[in-house]
């Protein structure tokens, strides 16, 4: 085992050969968006992320689906599947097989093997003082997604948040693999916060983060004002606040960091004299939304500091 639990890190890796290592991930979550093939979209991408922040490629994948059929038709299940296989295609794998079983409400997402050499696994205890952390999507799609299911979608901004969600992390492993990063970790459920601290953590190191500069999925602010913040990053800030330090531990701001994402970017820790050709690299592959958002600092608690 070359990865573990030990660090929280977002995928499992073992040895296999001296040149081979397999990358092993799950992710699977409720439906967050209307349309069933959207759903499927957003879930698998979702699970191959965790491969792609370890900086490998996937090799195939499993399906894991929970169906109500007693109370949704079956051709919902067939638009899932159907938007899990279509992004399955784009990341060039194969849906090898899976299992389903019955549950209140719809359930899916993907087991993924993915493969990397042994010596240039990605983690997120690379992080070294002196850093740029470089955030590959814009935050906001928890806030969206709750706005939208209330009927407050005031911006329209659902569909640019599916495209986000939907968006795979492939480039953005590309660039970060070709710029030669120290750490990188993928941003979902536990919000830009939680997977930050978890680097710091496992790194040994402290952050700043400059609030000014997060990139943001449109009228995400807004909807953080109006107060349509789901359960679930809530539950992230109360849980990680002490992590800030307390002169600017602002609830809103806090909030924004916790805000539970689905399918986010990577963060990457990158060194200063790399930053601009990891943008460059990440420019060059389409990746257009990608923000230098803070540095890394030396260890210290609390560990992270925001700035203005």
């Amino acid at each position: 085992m070359i990865v573990g639990s030990a660090t929280s890190d977002d995928a499992g890796v073992v040895r296999l050969t001296e040149d081979i290592a397999l990358i092993l991930t799950t992710d699977f979550f409720t439906p967050i968006v209307d349309d069933p093939f959207d759903f499927g979209r957003i879930a698998a991408s979702n699970s191959l992320s965790d491969v792609y922040a370890m900086g490998g490629e996937p090799l195939s994948a499993l399906n894991i689906v929970g169906f109500p059929e007693k109370t949704l038709p079956r051709w919902v299940l067939k638009e899932i599947l159907r938007g899990g296989q279509s992004v399955a295609a784009e990341a060039g794998i194969d849906i090898v097989g899976g299992h389903t079983l019955k549950s209140d409400e719809p359930i899916y997402g993907l087991a993924v093997t993915g493969t990397i050499h042994p010596d240039r696994v990605m983690t997120n205890g690379g992080a070294k003082p002196g850093d740029c952390l470089v955030l590959t999507k814009p935050l906001g799609s928890g806030l969206v997604t709750t706005a939208y299911k209330g009927g407050n979608d005031t911006h329209s901004s659902i569909g640019e948040a599916i495209e986000i969600m939907i968006e795979l992390n492939r480039a953005a492993c590309e660039a970060m693999m070709e710029t030669g990063a120290n750490a990188s970790t993928d941003v979902t459920g536990f919000g830009l916060l939680g997977h930050l601290v978890n680097m710091l953590e496992a790194s040994h190191v402290g952050a700043e983060i400059d609030m000014a500069t997060l990139p943001l999925i449109t009228g995400a602010a807004d909807y953080l004002e109006a107060g349509y913040v789901c359960g679930g990053s809530m539950t992230n800030w109360k849980q990680l606040q002490e992590n800030v330090a307390p002169d600017n531990r602002s609830e809103k701001a806090g909030i924004l960091l916790s805000d539970a994402q689905t399918s986010g970017g990577l963060l990457i820790a990158v060194s200063e004299e790399r930053e601009e050709t990891l943008h460059q690299e990440l420019a060059k592959r389409g990746v257009s939304r990608a923000a230098t958002i803070g540095r890394i600092t030396a260890d210290r608690s609390p560990r992270i500091t925001l700035n203005p």
